[in-house]
C-alpha cells in the first residue's frame, strides 16, 4: 500500500533523498547533481537578474516605518535563524528598545518558538514584511527584527545580518535545486554582519569558514556563534533536567528541522549511548498519526527527544499513555565578534530618532 505523506517512513525517505542529492559523494548523487546543473544555472540567472533590478531601482524597495534588522541566510534552513533572531530581539530589549519579531510564519512553528523564548516580545506574522513592520509599530514596537528576510528585498530595512552554518559548510556552493544555496557567497556584500553558526562543528571549523568567506568578500564583518544544546525540558510540563542526564541513555530523536544531522551529533557528543531517529522535512506539520507512530518507534528508548521547534507542534498530539516527550533548545553563545554585533544593535536603536 502506498505510504501517505504523513507517514514518518515516507517523510524520512524524502529527507534522505534530498540530503543525498545535495551532499552525497556516490556516483548516483553526482549524476543527479549534474543533471540538475542547468536548472540551477537558470535559477542563478533569475536570482542575479532580480538582485540587479533592485540594485538599480527598477524594482522598488519600500522603506519600513521602524528601523528594522533582517536576520537571514544564503542557504535553505539549518543555520539557526530563529534562536539568533530571538537572541538579538532580547538584546535589543535589554538595551532599552521595544522590539518586535516580524516573520512570514511558514510552517506555524517559528511564531510559537519565539513566543516561548521571549514571551514579552510581540510576534507579528506577515508575508509582507513592510506591512508586518507597520503592524509592529501599532502594537508598541520601536524597532523590528525580521526573521528570514534576506531575500525579501522589497522591504528596505536598516541592515542585514546573515547566518552561515559551519556544520553544513562546503567549499562548493551549489544553488537550488542541485544544492541548498539560495544565492552565492558574494551575496554577503549586502550584509552588515555575517554570523558563522556552529552546533556540533568545532570553533576551529567555524573560524575556517570565516576565512573562506573573507576570500570572496575581504571586507566582511563577522561573528561566531555557538548554538549550544541547553537543558532537557518536558515538552508538556515544567520539569527540566541537565543535558548531562542523557549520558549513557538510549535516545529516540525526532527532528523536522533544516539540519537534523547537526542536532543528532550534538546529542551524541553529549553522551547518548545509542540513537534511533524519526526525521521529517523542515517545518513538518505533525499529526496525531505521526505522534502515535513516533511514540511506538521510541518505545525501546530511554528518552524521546526533539527540538523546541518540533515540540511546539508535536507535544499537543503526543499520546497521554506514552513516555514523556522531551526537547532540547539551542542556547546562543557569541564566541567572537560581540563588539561588532553590539555596535550594529546600538546603531539600530539610534536610528529610531530618524523614523
Amino acid at each position: 500500500m502506498p505510504q501517505s505523506p504523513s507517514d514518518p517512513a515516507s517523510s524520512s525517505s524524502s529527507v534522505r533523498v534530498v540530503d543525498r542529492i545535495w551532499h552525497g559523494r556516490d556516483p548516483l548523487a553526482k549524476i543527479v547533481r549534474f543533471a540538475l546543473a542547468p536548472v540551477a544555472g537558470l535559477y542563478h540567472g533569475i536570482v542575479a537578474a532580480r538582485g540587479a533590478l533592485y540594485d538599480v531601482g527598477v524594482l522598488p524597495a519600500r522603506q519600513t516605518v521602524l528601523p528594522a534588522l533582517s536576520v537571514g541566510n544564503l542557504s535553505v534552513g539549518g543555520t539557526g535563524k530563529t534562536p539568533v533572531s530571538a537572541y538579538i530581539a532580547a538584546r535589543l530589549r535589554d538595551r532599552g528598545g521595544r522590539p518586535a519579531i516580524v516573520l512570514r510564519g511558514y510552517g506555524g512553528d517559528e511564531p510559537l518558538v519565539h513566543a516561548t523564548l521571549n514571551p514579552d516580545i510581540p510576534v507579528v506574522v506577515s508575508p509582507d514584511r513592510v506591512a508586518g513592520v507597520a503592524r509592529a509599530r501599532v502594537v508598541g514596537a520601536d524597532v523590528a527584527v525580521l526573521d528570514d528576510a534576506f531575500q525579501h528585498r522589497r522591504a528596505d530595512r536598516w541592515a542585514d545580518v546573515v547566518l552561515v552554518s559551519a556544520d553544513s559548510w562546503s567549499s562548493k556552493q551549489r544553488l537550488l535545486p542541485a544544492g541548498p544555496w539560495r544565492e552565492p557567497v558574494r551575496g554577503l556584500r549586502r550584509a552588515a554582519l555575517t554570523i558563522v553558526t556552529r552546533k556540533a562543528a568545532s570553533n576551529e571549523e567555524a573560524r575556517a569558514v570565516v576565512t573562506a568567506l573573507r576570500a570572496t568578500v575581504p571586507t566582511l564583518a563577522t561573528a561566531i556563534v555557538w548554538l549550544a544544546p541547553h537543558d532537557l525540558r518536558d515538552a508538556r510540563g515544567p520539569e527540566s533536567r541537565p543535558l548531562s542526564s542523557i549520558a549513557g541513555k538510549r535516545l529516540h530523536i525526532i527532528a523536522a528541522i533544516g539540519d537534523p544531522g547537526a542536532f543528532i551529533r550534538q546529542l551524541e557528543q553529549a553522551g547518548a549511548a545509542t540513537v534511533t531517529t524519526s526525521i521529517f522535512p523542515d517545518h513538518h506539520d505533525f499529526s496525531g498519526n505521526d505522534a502515535a507512530r513516533i511514540a511506538l518507534d521510541s518505545s525501546g528508548a530511554d528518552l524521546a527527544v526533539c527540538t523546541l521547534k518540533d515540540a511546539v507542534k508535536l507535544a499537543p498530539h503526543w499520546p497521554a499513555e506514552a513516555p514523556r516527550l522531551w526537547y532540547v533548545s539551542q542556547h546562543v553563545n557569541v564566541e567572537a565578534g560581540i563588539e561588532s554585533l553590539d555596535l550594529l544593535l546600538d546603531g539600530l536603536l539610534a536610528a529610531r530618532s530618524t523614523f
